[in-house]
């Protein structure tokens, strides 16, 4: 049975961010992925279903290898997610610095 996972639960463990980062220019097999990583490759194999089950990664067979890379669709749905809070956290620095610098000059 596939479940579909949450994204976000899936984005906050580090392992997994981190597994993120190492394919986001390049794919790469479980096993190139798993030898950055101090811990059993079967630990590292499910940190990647767990990221192919919320379509984070995706998997490409080339031969008898499959290597993972990162789906830009996914990750624009979480930046799309993301940008109206940026935003509104912009905006309040952007008032607070004002704020700030009209409190100096007087």
């Amino acid at each position: 049975m596939n479940l579909r996972r949450d994204v976000f639960q899936a984005i906050a463990d580090p392992t997994r961010r981190a597994i993120l980062l190492l394919v986001a220019t390049q794919s790469m097999t479980a096993g190139a992925i798993a030898a950055n990583f101090d811990t059993a490759r079967p630990t590292v194999s499910k940190h990647l279903q767990i990221l192919t089950e919320c379509e984070l990664l995706k998997q490409e067979q080339n031969g008898r290898e499959i290597y993972y890379h990162l789906n830009p669709n996914k990750m624009k749905d979480i930046a799309d997610f993301i940008e109206p809070f940026r935003k509104m956290w912009d905006d309040r620095f952007n008032i607070l610095e004002t704020i700030m610098k009209n409190y100096k000059t007087k």
